[in-house]
């Protein structure tokens, strides 16, 4: 691609205006971001940033309704339930999100429960392991997440919580969550780390993201893998060095809102 022609000009514009129109204040009701947003304290915000991300497939509307229950489950108070242990009275069975279940849920705040023992957060976590100097920080994150939580449950893994096959996985529901917590525009997301900064977080890869990327004429892998990730925030990153992610609103906006709507576009 050359990013000195009309036509990639054109189409950053393109992008830079849908990106502006899709990222305000509207958009939280009906997002997932909406849940650690209600929040202040630091550990609570990533609870629940990293506990709504991991559920966030399917139906938009099933997701929210999901993210309420697990909100409920924890009267409120994130941090103290994690702390308390008080998710180990769940029965393992219990469904919470499709093929997410409390055993998984349990698995996941064990783990967390281990980080905040050792580190007072996850932000400290990263920055302790300096996560924001990688080349892939969030792949990095997740590795060093996986050791956390696998040690704080017997040795076991968990893919429902942390994907394996790091070298092919686009991490798309931890790249989305790494979006809330870094990016720092002060609209949708909430900036609420400086450990890693914007320019270096990688765009949240999923069907619908994909799709226009493809139709755009950014990308021309079928795969939404690492590797397509890698390319797409690469050429993201041309059209905004300090913020490539802020097009996630507008390649996921045009996705959902008019899947029709992209393939014109090659045209204007």
């Amino acid at each position: 691609m050359d990013f000195n022609s009309e036509e990639f000009i054109r189409l950053r514009d393109f992008l830079d205006s849908e990106a502006e129109r899709i990222n305000n204040i509207g958009f939280i009701a009906n997002d997932p971001v909406q849940f650690p947003r209600r929040f202040e304290q630091l550990q609570d915000i990533e609870l629940v940033a990293f506990l709504s991300a991991t559920i966030a497939w399917g139906n938009r509307k099933m997701i929210c309704n999901n993210c309420e229950k697990m909100l409920a489950m924890m009267e409120g108070d994130p941090l103290g339930y994690v702390m308390d242990e008080a998710y180990e009275q769940l029965p393992d069975g219990l469904n919470i999100h499709r093929t997410f279940f409390a055993r998984n849920f349990k698995y996941m705040l064990r783990g967390f429960r281990a980080i905040f023992e050792k580190y007072g957060s996850l932000h400290d976590f990263a920055a302790h392991f300096d996560v924001g100097s990688d080349d892939a920080p969030s792949w990095r994150l997740v590795e060093l997440m996986q050791q956390q939580f696998s040690e704080a449950n017997g040795g076991l893994a968990d893919s429902r919580c942390l994907p394996g096959k790091l070298a092919d996985t686009a991490l798309k529901r931890i790249n989305m969550a790494l979006r809330w917590l870094v990016r720092n525009d002060g609209i949708v997301d909430m900036g609420v780390w400086t450990c890693i900064k914007p320019s270096r977080l990688f765009i949240p890869l999923d069907v619908h993201v994909g799709d226009t990327a493809r139709a755009l004429g950014l990308v021309t892998r079928r795969a939404n893998d690492r590797r397509t990730v890698m390319e797409l925030t690469g050429i993201l990153r041309q059209m905004r060095p300090g913020d490539p992610v802020i097009y996630d609103f507008a390649l996921f906006g045009i996705g959902i809102g008019d899947k029709y709507l992209a393939p014109s576009l090659k045209n204007v």
